[in-house]
Protein backbone atom coordinates (compact mmCIF):
# COMPACT_ATOMS: atom_id res chain seq x y z
CA UNK A 1 0.00 0.00 0.00
CA UNK A 2 1.48 3.40 -1.23
CA UNK A 3 0.35 5.92 2.08
CA UNK A 4 2.40 8.88 0.61
CA UNK A 5 0.05 11.66 2.61
CA UNK A 6 0.64 10.05 5.69
CA UNK A 7 3.96 10.44 7.71
CA UNK A 8 6.07 7.96 9.79
CA UNK A 9 8.85 9.58 10.47
CA UNK A 10 10.77 8.78 13.78
CA UNK A 11 8.80 6.14 14.26
CA UNK A 12 10.60 3.00 15.56
CA UNK A 13 9.29 0.59 12.54
CA UNK A 14 9.09 1.28 9.29
CA UNK A 15 5.68 2.30 7.24
CA UNK A 16 5.39 -1.04 5.84
CA UNK A 17 5.24 -2.66 9.26
CA UNK A 18 3.22 -0.20 11.03
CA UNK A 19 0.50 -0.74 8.15
CA UNK A 20 0.53 -4.16 8.15
CA UNK A 21 0.23 -4.81 12.14
CA UNK A 22 -2.82 -1.74 11.27
CA UNK A 23 -4.53 -4.09 8.77
CA UNK A 24 -4.05 -7.20 10.86
CA UNK A 25 -5.62 -5.58 13.48
CA UNK A 26 -8.81 -4.18 12.16
CA UNK A 27 -9.07 -6.03 9.06
CA UNK A 28 -8.79 -9.37 10.24
CA UNK A 29 -10.53 -8.48 14.00
CA UNK A 30 -7.78 -10.11 15.67
CA UNK A 31 -7.04 -8.76 19.49
CA UNK A 32 -3.74 -6.49 20.33
CA UNK A 33 -1.98 -9.51 21.65
CA UNK A 34 -2.57 -11.90 18.43
CA UNK A 35 -1.13 -8.70 16.67
CA UNK A 36 1.88 -8.60 18.61
CA UNK A 37 2.27 -12.47 19.06
CA UNK A 38 2.15 -12.65 14.91
CA UNK A 39 4.36 -10.01 14.26
CA UNK A 40 6.93 -11.74 17.28
CA UNK A 41 6.86 -14.60 14.97
CA UNK A 42 8.18 -12.39 12.07
CA UNK A 43 11.00 -11.05 14.23
CA UNK A 44 9.18 -7.29 15.00
CA UNK A 45 9.42 -6.76 18.90
CA UNK A 46 6.38 -4.80 19.40
CA UNK A 47 4.16 -4.78 22.29
CA UNK A 48 0.72 -4.55 22.33
CA UNK A 49 0.77 -0.85 23.63
CA UNK A 50 2.92 0.39 20.75
CA UNK A 51 0.50 -1.38 18.05
CA UNK A 52 -2.25 0.13 20.16
CA UNK A 53 -0.81 3.52 19.83
CA UNK A 54 -0.45 2.46 16.18
CA UNK A 55 -3.65 1.98 15.38
CA UNK A 56 -5.35 4.94 17.33
CA UNK A 57 -2.88 7.36 15.25
CA UNK A 58 -2.60 5.85 12.00
CA UNK A 59 -5.92 3.91 11.41
CA UNK A 60 -8.19 6.58 10.45
CA UNK A 61 -5.57 8.25 8.41
CA UNK A 62 -5.23 4.78 6.41
CA UNK A 63 -8.94 4.52 5.88
CA UNK A 64 -9.41 7.88 4.59
CA UNK A 65 -6.78 7.12 1.92
CA UNK A 66 -8.38 4.02 1.02
CA UNK A 67 -11.84 5.73 0.79
CA UNK A 68 -10.64 8.70 -1.30
CA UNK A 69 -9.02 6.14 -4.16
CA UNK A 70 -12.18 3.98 -3.92
CA UNK A 71 -14.03 6.89 -6.23
CA UNK A 72 -17.46 6.99 -6.36
CA UNK A 73 -20.28 4.51 -5.79
CA UNK A 74 -22.10 3.28 -9.11
CA UNK A 75 -24.59 5.49 -10.88
CA UNK A 76 -27.64 2.69 -10.97
CA UNK A 77 -29.74 2.36 -7.57
CA UNK A 78 -31.93 -0.45 -6.90
CA UNK A 79 -34.40 0.11 -3.95
CA UNK A 80 -36.01 -3.14 -2.26
CA UNK A 81 -38.20 -3.82 0.89
CA UNK A 82 -38.05 -7.33 2.62
CA UNK A 83 -40.95 -7.99 5.02
CA UNK A 84 -39.08 -9.16 8.67
CA UNK A 85 -40.25 -10.52 12.19
CA UNK A 86 -38.64 -9.47 15.05
CA UNK A 87 -40.56 -10.11 18.40
CA UNK A 88 -43.70 -11.68 16.49
CA UNK A 89 -44.07 -8.36 15.06
CA UNK A 90 -43.97 -7.52 11.24
CA UNK A 91 -41.70 -4.83 10.03
CA UNK A 92 -40.15 -3.62 6.31
CA UNK A 93 -36.30 -3.46 6.16
CA UNK A 94 -35.65 -0.98 2.85
CA UNK A 95 -32.66 -1.31 1.48
CA UNK A 96 -30.99 0.79 -1.32
CA UNK A 97 -27.86 -1.04 -3.30
CA UNK A 98 -25.66 -0.15 -6.07
CA UNK A 99 -24.70 -1.81 -9.01
CA UNK A 100 -22.01 -3.48 -7.77
CA UNK A 101 -23.54 -4.69 -4.96
CA UNK A 102 -22.87 -2.52 -2.11
CA UNK A 103 -25.19 -2.14 0.26
CA UNK A 104 -25.50 1.95 0.67
CA UNK A 105 -28.40 2.09 3.58
CA UNK A 106 -31.00 0.35 5.34
CA UNK A 107 -34.53 2.10 6.59
CA UNK A 108 -36.11 -0.81 9.05
CA UNK A 109 -39.98 0.45 9.19
CA UNK A 110 -42.97 -0.68 10.90
CA UNK A 111 -45.00 0.75 8.00
CA UNK A 112 -44.80 -0.18 3.80
CA UNK A 113 -45.57 3.30 2.55
CA UNK A 114 -44.31 5.23 -0.11
CA UNK A 115 -43.16 7.90 2.54
CA UNK A 116 -40.77 5.67 3.95
CA UNK A 117 -39.57 4.78 0.45
CA UNK A 118 -38.90 8.66 0.06
CA UNK A 119 -37.52 8.70 3.53
CA UNK A 120 -34.44 6.17 2.19
CA UNK A 121 -33.64 8.29 -1.02
CA UNK A 122 -33.47 11.62 0.46
CA UNK A 123 -31.13 10.59 3.22
CA UNK A 124 -29.29 8.65 0.61
CA UNK A 125 -28.84 11.25 -1.81
CA UNK A 126 -28.04 13.87 0.74
CA UNK A 127 -24.94 11.36 2.07
CA UNK A 128 -23.50 10.27 -0.93
CA UNK A 129 -24.10 14.53 -2.63
CA UNK A 130 -25.22 12.92 -5.89
CA UNK A 131 -28.40 11.93 -7.96
CA UNK A 132 -28.32 8.71 -9.26
CA UNK A 133 -28.66 8.37 -13.38
CA UNK A 134 -31.48 5.54 -12.69
CA UNK A 135 -33.36 4.35 -9.74
CA UNK A 136 -34.45 0.69 -10.27
CA UNK A 137 -37.33 -0.26 -7.73
CA UNK A 138 -40.30 -3.22 -7.77
CA UNK A 139 -43.71 -2.09 -8.71
CA UNK A 140 -44.85 -2.88 -5.20
CA UNK A 141 -47.72 -0.29 -3.98
CA UNK A 142 -45.01 1.45 -1.69
CA UNK A 143 -43.64 2.77 -5.37
CA UNK A 144 -46.42 3.26 -7.52
CA UNK A 145 -47.64 6.82 -7.11
CA UNK A 146 -51.07 6.74 -6.04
Amino acid sequence: MNSSSIIYKRHRFPSQIIIHAVRLYVRFNLSLREVEEMSLQRGIDASCETIRRRVTKFGPLIVRNLQRRQGRQGDVRHLDEVVVRISGRKYWLWRAVDQHGVVLDELLQPKRDKRAAKRLLRRLMKRLGFIPKRGVADTGPAFVSR
